[in-house]
Parts: C-alpha cells; structure tokens; sequence
C-alpha cells in the first residue's frame, strides 16, 4: 500500500534541568513522507525547489551529501535488521520552506506490519555536524509507547551541555498522533525535550497555513535556537567550545 505523506503541525518543548533553568515551547511543522514516493501535493516537492520540500541530499549521511533512504537501509543491515525485518522505512523531518533548511533532528523510522521496530535519529548541530543515534529494543522487538531506550551522548549539540552522560528515547507512534521525548541526563544536568503533535494529510492548504502561521520556517528554527543561547548565556551559563565531532557516523 503505498504511503500518503503526511503533515505533523505539532509542538516542540525543552526544559533545562540543573542549576540554572531555561525552558520554551514552539510550534514546529513536520512532514512524514515514505521517501520512496515521489509524489505529494501541488505546493510539496522531493528533490526540487518548492514551498516545501524535502531533498536526499539533506538525509542519511554527511551533511549536504546525504544519500536518502539508501543509506538508513544501509546502515539497519549493518546493524542487524536486513530489509526482510521491516517493511515499511519512513522519514520524519522538517521540511525546506523557500528553499531553506535545517533540521535539529529528523528520524528514520522501521516499522514491520505497522509496529515501530528502530528509529535512526539524525542529529545536527549548528557548527555543521551531523551524527546518528540508532534506537532499538534487543532483538529489534517492537517498540512501544512505555519503552525507554537508553544511548550514551557523543556529539556536541549544544555550547551549553557537556559531551557527557546519555539520552534516553520514548516513542509513541499512534494511527492519529506522534509523540517523541529524548532526556538527556549528566549528573544533577539535563535536558528533557519533547516532539508532538496530530497526524493530519500533507496537502497544499495545510502548507500555505504553515508558512502564515510560522513564516521563515527553518530560518526562523536557527533564529530561535540562536535566541535561547543568547538567553543561556545571559544566565552566565558556561560555554564550551566545539569539540571534534565523532569519528562514527552511527552509534
């Protein structure tokens, strides 16, 4: 059966734990394409210019180099699950609006017969970086909502958080809904961070409503990442430099 891509206008949230507090809440919009199907609404393109659009390029490998679906099967074989361990392979991501992207992070997702099996989290960090975290359940058993899947932290994402301890990932992908948190945790620090929202169809109204309610798109996702910062460092947060990213491309 083939996948009608879909629109998430959800919300994201993050919530500093430690010593010094910080927390916000924003509207996002998110797109939930299988990558194989090329089609989508008049204002909703792949690989080409568009109101919106998303481009291999952007995905699965280094960043502006991507090689798309292709490389998330790769790297599921490497790892354990050949193709015959799932049949469905999905991407959820924010899409370019105008032209410009930037993804903090996209998400891979495996299903076999409609049940979550692994989830390739694809982060990037503003420097230029990119680096994978592979979420699974032993024996790639199925994921669901009360799981908790642990992965230790190796890639620099923020100035203001050590390149230390772990994340843990929670997953609800439900018929009517997409519910992701990651926590992450070094000592008494922490971050707890939230993705959600309905799972509606893609279509060219629902992208012309996106780009009144929350014009720039990806452009305006920088400047706010960029305004919590200054806030963090306001705060007198300790900043650290970039470090080297990861020699692994996955882990």
């Amino acid at each position: 059966m083939i996948f009608a891509p879909e629109h998430i206008a959800g919300h994201t949230t993050h919530a500093r734990r430690g010593s010094i507090a910080n927390a916000f809440r924003y509207g996002v919009d998110y797109v939930l394409i299988d990558p194989a199907v090329r089609s989508g609404p008049r204002l909703f393109s792949r690989n080409r210019f568009n109101l919106a659009a998303v481009h291999d390029r952007d995905h699965g490998g280094p960043r502006r180099a991507g090689q798309g679906a292709g490389w998330a099967h790769r790297v599921l074989e490497t790892r354990g699950l050949p193709r015959a361990g799932y049949d469905r392979l999905l991407l959820l991501t924010q899409p370019r609006f105008m032209g410009y992207g930037f993804n903090p992070v996209s998400f891979w997702l495996a299903l076999r017969r409609g049940e979550l099996v692994a989830v390739i989290a694809e982060v990037n960090n503003t420097f230029g970086d990119r680096h994978s975290y592979l979420c699974a359940n032993p024996g790639y058993a199925p994921i669901g909502p009360a799981d908790r899947i642990e992965a230790a932290k190796i890639f620099h994402v923020s100035p203001f958080q050590k390149v230390a301890g772990g994340y843990t990932f929670g997953f609800l992908l439900a018929p009517d809904r997409i519910a992701i948190t990651i926590a992450f945790r070094h000592g008494e620090e922490g971050l707890f961070a939230t993705l959600a929202g309905p799972r509606r169809p893609l279509t060219s109204r629902s992208l012309l409503a996106a780009g009144f309610r929350r014009p720039a798109g990806a452009l305006r996702t920088v400047a706010l990442i960029h305004w919590q910062a200054l806030k963090l460092w306001m705060k007198r947060a300790p900043f650290r430099p970039r470090p080297s990213p990861p020699e692994r491309e996955v882990s």
